[in-house]
């Protein structure tokens, strides 16, 4: 039995995004089409491979079986790609950037422009995500370059050191602890915080450092983006915990300001996420000069 490589596509853009909607919206199809494709590849393998509960839906094991198959089958197509564009060195093709949304936002954008000048025929794609999936996305081989702020440690993924980033505590320009020559950790216990989603490297180094002063933050609102969550500082919604970088803007700008904390190590490393095992194309090698450089 030949699957059906195109449903099978389909079905695996479902599985990895959790949905029929998400996937019709990724691959740029109707909702009825994905549906259409699942169900047509569920007769030809003569099983459910997704249980449907209204707007809900969940793999079967033999959908879960399936979908690990899909992932590998997919990555080989992705090799192959990589090793034609590498043949065509840094005269044509492309170059799949991810960064976690810090990086991508406050470093990123000067060294693909400088990069650009150098190769345009070059086409970048940059994806902005948060730390978990840029990593999840490197090993899918779906990005040749992958940079984060947050923790990663996965058998098959080497992590190197890139830059360093200093983390700030903000608040509005009013706080009462703006004030303050220092601030404990313990001080911020009454606080309420605007927060990152879960999966952020910013929200996880900012955790992982308070919780060593026994200090468990109350998250007040939760958003997507650095930018929304300085503009709800601003707005008076809350503390947060921001890099440097992302800060300084708003800072410059008086719409906050920064509240000095004592004994609270916020350093961390940005780092270069690698897939071991796997040799970076032309253009690859060629951005890591531009990034090291």
């Amino acid at each position: 039995m030949a699957l059906n490589l195109h449903h099978l596509r389909i079905f695996a853009a479902v599985a990895e995004l959790r949905g029929f909607s998400r996937a019709a919206a990724t691959l740029r199809v109707s909702q009825p089409a994905v549906s259409k494709a699942v169900r047509q590849l569920e007769r030809q393998v003569g099983v459910p491979l997704v249980e449907r509960a209204g707007r809900a839906s969940h793999l079967t094991t033999a959908g879960e079986q399936l979908a690990a198959r899909a992932r590998e089958l997919f990555g080989v197509e992705t090799v192959a790609e990589e090793e034609l564009r590498a043949l065509r060195g840094l005269e044509a093709g492309s170059l799949r950037v991810g960064a976690s949304t810090t990086i991508a936002t406050y470093l990123l954008p000067p060294i693909l422009a400088r990069f650009h000048e150098a190769h345009p025929a070059i086409v970048l794609r940059v994806t902005s995500a948060n730390t978990r999936s840029i990593t999840r996305a490197l090993l899918e081989r779906r990005l040749d370059i992958a940079l984060v702020e947050g923790p990663v440690e996965h058998p098959r993924i080497e992590r190197r050191r890139w830059r360093s980033d200093e983390l700030v505590l903000i608040a509005p320009p009013g706080h009462r602890l703006v004030r303050r020559r220092k601030v404990s950790a313990h001080e911020l216990v009454p606080e309420r915080f605007v927060v990152r989603e879960q999966g952020s490297g910013t929200r996880d180094v900012a955790e992982r450092a308070l919780a060593k002063h026994g200090v468990h933050p109350v998250a007040a609102l939760q958003l997507g983006s650095t930018e929304a969550v300085k503009q709800a500082v601003a707005a008076g919604l809350g503390l947060a915990i921001v890099s440097r970088y992302a800060a300084a803007d708003q800072l410059s700008l008086g719409r906050i300001a920064l509240v000095p904390l004592r004994g609270v190590e916020l350093k961390r490393t940005l780092a270069e996420l690698r897939l071991e095992g796997r040799k970076p194309s032309a253009p690859a090698a060629a951005f890591g000069e531009f990034m090291r450089a």
